[in-house]
């Protein structure tokens, strides 16, 4: 660890110039302390790092000082496909390799290149998760990544909403979708069962076994998620509601209710002499759908199907009685 930890330092004089123990420390993960001795092996080892003393002080490098350590190790490599999301990667347990990556490539380039990467870093971020939602609480995340990295059995203890199951599952990968993590996974110790989807904070246990398993061949997890959320939009979004609108809730709509929000405005009727349009929303199942669609408040109105206006006027009704009481 500390021949890592040396070179990472190396790479982050070459990198950034002159930085001061604090940040070095800040930077590696250890303590002040051990800046100073890991200074004191590089100078030892022949490195010409320097400090500087005052204010504007710190430890540099002499001369144009460069190293020629820059090639990356697999795991590195592959933690490059995170650059873009640092968080995800500490979630995933490759926080560390990720930096000592990003160090490599930034050490490794020309001038020119390193300093466009820099300043990519400092103006352009990337923050998964939706608003005002917590992040799921995955605390198995890193060992499931372990399994699906090695391609070993996973026993696991689901909880749905029926109750909690017991599986062996083969994780065949896994995937960030709006700040959730997800697990694909075949059941059973052979990789040829049926694939499943499962929420990843949704498991309340998950041991990684010692037993390997074969992926299938053919298997892509992009084409297998791009089917598995067509179905799972087709089978959630079974009718359509007819809804008028006013002004502020065609504007709204997107908002609220995603792409199939945006299509329902483009494609709306003409506006009525009061302003307010119709259009066709798809929407859950009844139960859902009342929840959604109150999310409107005052601004909409529910005309068809009967079922869902009369459920929406229920349950605004219900709601009115309470507040009169």
């Amino acid at each position: 660890m500390r021949a890592d930890r040396l070179v990472s330092l190396l790479l982050l004089l070459q990198n950034r110039g002159r930085l001061t123990a604090p940040e070095l420390a800040a930077e590696l993960e250890v303590s002040v302390r051990t800046v100073y001795r890991d200074v004191e092996a590089l100078a030892a080892s022949g490195v010409p790092v320097v400090a500087e003393r005052g204010p504007l002080g710190g430890y540099r490098l002499l001369g144009g000082y460069r190293t020629r350590l820059t090639g990356l190790n697999e795991a590195e490599a592959g933690a490059l496909l995170l650059a873009a999301l640092p968080g995800q990667a500490q979630d995933l347990g490759l926080g560390p390799v990720l930096a000592s990556a990003r160090r490599k490539v930034g050490a490794a380039l020309p001038g020119a290149a390193a300093e466009r990467m820099r300043l990519v870093g400092e103006r352009f971020h990337l923050d998964a998760p939706g608003w005002f939602r917590e992040a799921d609480p995955a605390g198995h995340l890193a060992a499931v990544a372990r399994a699906v990295w090695e391609q070993r059995v996973v026993r696991a203890r689901y909880r749905r909403w029926r109750g909690e199951v017991r599986r062996e599952l083969c994780p065949l990968g896994i995937v960030l979708k709006g700040g959730l993590w997800y697990l694909v996974a075949a059941s059973g110790e052979r990789a040829d069962g049926p694939v499943r989807t499962y929420r990843i904070a949704r498991l309340a246990e998950a041991e990684v076994t010692g037993t390997r398993f074969a992926r299938p061949e053919g298997f892509e997890l992009g084409a297998y998620w791009s089917r598995s959320a067509e179905r799972l939009a087709a089978a959630v979004r079974q009718e359509t509601a007819v809804v008028r609108l006013s002004p502020r809730a065609v504007k709204l709509l997107p908002m609220l209710f995603g792409a199939a929000g945006s299509e329902a405005a483009e494609s709306a009727g003409e506006p009525d002499a009061a302003g307010w349009v119709q259009v066709r929303l798809p929407v859950e199942a009844e139960a859902v759908a009342v929840g959604d669609l109150l999310r409107l408040g005052a601004e909409a109105e529910v005309l068809a199907p009967a079922g869902l206006r009369a459920a929406v006027a229920r349950t605004v009704a219900e709601l009115a009685g309470r507040y009169r009481e």
